[in-house]
Parts: C-alpha cells; structure tokens; sequence
C-alpha cells in the first residue's frame, strides 16, 4: 500500500503562494492555501514577467489562462526625463522566446493571478483564514486562524508578504526597511493616450531623484505607469493611499510632456511606499519554510520580485519530492538552492535604485555613455537570469 502524499499548507494566495500551490498540487501533495482576505485579488496595477517565470507558469499547463489577458511588449526603451532622448533600447519579442522558450509578458495583477489560479482547485482555497500560530510538533505542523479553524499538516509554507506572520514567529518581529522612495501609480484607458505609440512596448524615463515606467496591461485596454519619486520618511499620517491626480503630475512637474499627458489622462492615482529587509541567513526551521516577500522581499527595480516567488514554489516542489521521507531536510536543501540567487538579485535591485536616480551631472552622463554603448538590460544579456531552471537542483552554489 503507497504511502499517503505529502499534507502541505500554503499561508498566503498572492502571486508566490498559488503558483507555489500549483506547483506542488501537481506534483501530488494534498495542498491546501490559506489567505486571510474575503477574496482573491492583488493589490497594485500592473506587472512585468520575464521568461524565467513565464516559463514555469506555462509548464503547469496556464500558456492559454496567460494569453488570455498577458501582453507581449515588443521593446524596452530606457528615456531621459526631460527630452525623451534615448538611453537604451532592445527587443524583447518575440526574441525572449526564440532565447529562452518564453515570451517577456506584462500583466494587470489581478489578471496574472486569475489565470494562476485555473490551476490550482478552488475548494481548496480557503479564504477569510488569517494566521494567528503555529507549532512544529516533529512529525507534524499544528496551524490555528483567527476565525477559530485549526488544522494539522505535514508542511507549512509562509507565502503571506513582506509582514508575514509566519516569519516573524519563526525569526522574530523586525519592520522593514523604508526604501527612501514612493511611487505614484495608475491605470490609463489605452484610448486616451493612443496617439503616443505606447501600446507595443515597455518604456522608462529615468531622472534625478525619480523614475518612472509605462506599459500595456489587459490585452492593452489599459496602460499601466508607476512613478517612483525620493523621499526620507514615510508615515501612514502624512500620505494617503490614494494620492490625487495633481499631486502626481507636481511630482513630476518638469518631466517630458508624454510622462505628464499620461498621467494627467488617469481617472484616479494610487501611492505606496517601497520596503524591503536585508537578506535573511535562513528560511527554514524543521518542517515550516518561507516564499517570496516574506522571505526575500527585492526592489522592483529588477523586474523580478514576483518572478522569484515563483521560481520558489518549481524550486520548493522540485525539493519536497526528491527528500523522501524527510520533508525537513528538503526544505533546508530548498532554501540553499535558492538563497544565492535571490540574494544577489535583492542586491541588484537595490543597485538599480541608485543608478536610475542619479542627479544630472558627470556620473549620470557616464552612466547613459554606458549604456549607449552597452546592452546590459537586453534579454541577450541576461542569459545567467532568464536561462535559469529552479527546478533543476544542482549544488546550492550554482545559481
């Protein structure tokens, strides 16, 4: 007689925790995913994918639930705040694919994690479930909620963000760090901007103190932007969530005039602030493990937050099938394959901070010679990011 499967909970049905869901149901553990909102959803707008992560999601069979709303971006075109001059650009399809076996693909959140979630089975979602504790019993996690459920399983997966209560009861409370940046944020009606060009391909105006991205969403009805401006505190007091189309356009008063007819054509403009937390040394403790935010929270200056989420959940299943009878010891070989790389992205990302925000002056002007000359943010480039198989363990070195 086979042994029974693997009992997994997944705390947390954001991007990370149901694609690692879909992953290890597919594998053939009994997974159920515990999410503490009344409903699916994501918070934010829109969403860039490289084919890394693209790749994995069409491996668990979602290649049509992507298309069916995801958008192939022709180019990347990296401008300069004032004059639109360019700084850099390079195709990214159908040259991801012919590369890397994966389209480059942008999303509206709620769009990518509707078709994650054509995966995984939906009785076995079960929302309206916040965390409250756990216990590892040795052979078996114990894991209570707020609404009074308990249940008892073999392993316990935190997926549940940056202020994840599953890493704060394994390695205690610790706030994240203000990244000294905000972004304004907003959806525009495709229509209303048509005669830019914009429709086709990603673009960034990188100036002093700021930055900002446009890009097409939801089969391109919407065109997503983020505005990242810099600022030395941030308190829930002094902003609100949802910031005015005026207080946008004043903080990017002086940029191009395209940047300025964008936002000004949103109906409404969200802000955030941008945290993050220092490497941690470790995700696991016995039979409970971290994903995503709540273990490696990056910059989104990489384009890879989410997309290493996901590569977590291929990694964490590809890791949990091959232990055997010793689910402890996977997730301790999981965290070692994984840490190497995540680290050195969470350090890119924060590099990329400094070097698109650079004040006009002699550094900058070296750093747009380089990349004239360059192609550092090209998919040929980045064949060490994209080409990459979580799934394919190797020594915990490689990365």
């Amino acid at each position: 007689m086979s042994a029974a499967p693997l009992s997994i909970a997944v705390i947390g049905a954001g991007i990370g925790g149901l694609s690692a869901a879909v992953a290890l149901h597919r594998a053939g553990f009994a997974v159920d995913v515990y999410e503490q909102a009344p409903e699916l959803t994501e918070v934010g707008g829109g969403i860039n994918m490289g084919p890394n992560a693209i790749r994995v999601l069409r491996s668990y069979g979602l290649a049509a639930a992507l298309d069916r709303d995801g958008v192939r971006p022709q180019s990347t075109h990296q401008r300069r705040w004032q004059d639109g001059r360019t700084l850099q650009q390079a195709p990214l399809n159908p040259r991801c694919e012919e590369l890397y076996g994966a389209p480059h693909m942008t999303f509206h959140r709620r769009d990518l994690l509707a078709a994650i979630a054509t995966g995984f089975p939906a009785e076995h979602i079960h929302l309206n479930h916040r965390l409250a504790g756990f216990a590892d019993q040795g052979d078996r996690v114990a894991a209570w909620f707020d609404n009074g459920a308990r249940i008892s399983v073999d392993v316990l997966v935190g997926a549940d963000g940056i202020h994840s209560i599953v890493r704060t009861q394994l390695f205690g409370e610790a706030a994240p760090d203000f990244a000294g940046c905000v972004a304004y944020r907003g959806l525009v009606p495709m229509d209303r901007v048509a005669g830019l060009g914009v429709a086709d391909g990603n673009q960034s105006w990188l100036g002093p103190g700021g930055h900002l991205v446009h890009y097409p969403v939801s089969g391109k009805r919407l065109l997503n932007f983020v505005g990242w401006t810099e600022h030395d505190t941030w308190n829930r007091e002094d902003w609100t969530d949802r910031a005015t189309i005026e207080r946008a356009l004043a903080a990017f008063a002086d940029w191009h005039p395209q940047i300025r007819h964008i936002i000004a054509a949103a109906d409404t403009c969200f802000i955030w602030a941008l945290f993050d937390r220092d490497p941690l040394p470790r995700w696991s403790v016995g039979r409970v493990t971290l994903l995503g935010d709540a273990c490696h929270p990056m910059y989104p200056f990489m384009g890879q937050g989410a997309a290493q989420a996901i590569e977590d959940g291929a990694a964490l299943a590809a890791c949990l099938l091959a232990g055997g009878d010793d689910p402890a010891a996977a997730l301790h070989r999981y965290e070692q394959w994984r840490l190497p790389r995540v680290s050195r992205l969470q350090a890119m990302s924060r590099a990329n901070k400094i070097r698109f925000h650079m004040p006009d002056g002699p550094q900058q002007q070296a750093r747009d010679a380089e990349w004239a000359r360059a192609t550092d943010r090209s998919p040929d480039a980045l064949r060490w990011l994209y080409e990459h198989d979580p799934a394919a363990l190797a020594e915990p070195a490689a990365a």
